[in-house]
């Protein structure tokens, strides 16, 4: 993963739907390198705010900055060419193409050959397709899905197909890693290795992660910061201990939720 990796600092960021407010004046920034945790109960705008940052819905007002690029007024593509991945809550991958070939589609924003290229076989597209294709071995093999590349993902376990879409966002390369609730559905035990996992990827390729999770075992394990949405507004930002003990977290999210195993 290439160059410095830059902050991402959320400022006042709201957004309105038909005068639905489903996020209030949100702060809250990601320290380069760091794995930053946004949680809180259904509706409390977590979703939403990663649809913000990914260009698939436009604030209505307030600021997100990843380093000097400012992301409000960017569409999806324009994100993801400066560096920002995203798995998403219900995974997003072509069934019927095999793992390889989905993890193929991940690198498409650094291919340099165009389709008249590509198609005619030219020796610098030639190049091109064996490099992309011995990173996606490397990364198909950190992930720990290297024996899955030849199989259709649809034949998969799902929890292995989490890895897969894991997989193919670490494909593009990214600065800044946004997972959407990456061990939901899981087993105790894939959780565990997920948990693992993403720890693995932010101490050996230096990138910050924002996850979204309500697994708190898994965030109160692994995150490094933690910001806290309820009804669209955040009502607490710290480190994991901290947000543990705050009153306002325990009445709006904590109380109920039994720990997780770590």
């Amino acid at each position: 993963m290439d160059g410095v990796i830059p902050e991402l600092v959320v400022s006042d960021v709201t957004v309105r739907f038909a005068g639905l407010v489903a996020l209030d004046a949100v702060s809250f920034t990601v320290r380069p390198g760091s794995t930053h945790a946004l949680i809180g109960p259904n509706g409390a705008g977590k979703s939403t705010c990663f649809n913000v940052l990914s260009g698939v819905y436009r604030a209505t007002s307030g600021s997100v900055r990843f380093g000097d690029a400012e992301l409000t007024a960017s569409r999806p593509h324009q994100v993801a060419a400066l560096g920002v991945a995203r798995t998403f809550q219900n995974i997003a991958l072509s069934p019927r193409l095999t793992v390889r070939d989905n993890l193929m589609l991940g690198r498409h924003r650094l291919t340099r050959s165009g389709f008249v290229s590509a198609g005619l076989r030219l020796p610098s597209a030639r190049r091109e397709a064996v490099r992309h294709g011995a990173r996606v071995e490397e990364i198909a093999a950190f992930v720990g899905v290297a024996d899955a590349l030849p199989t259709p993902v649809g034949l998969l376990p799902y929890g292995t197909q989490k890895r897969v879409e894991l997989a193919r966002a670490l494909c593009m390369e990214p600065r800044l890693l946004l997972l959407d609730e990456p061990v939901a559905g899981m087993n105790s035990e894939e959780r565990r290795e997920m948990a693992d996992l993403i720890v693995s990827v932010r101490e050996s390729l230096g990138i910050s992660i924002l996850l979204v999770e309500h697994d708190m075992g898994i965030v109160m394990r692994i995150a490094d910061s933690v910001t806290v949405l309820d009804f669209g507004k955040r009502i607490a930002d710290g480190e994991p201990d901290e947000i543990q003990r705050d009153p306002e977290v325990i009445r709006a999210y904590l109380g109920d939720i039994e720990e997780s195993p770590s």
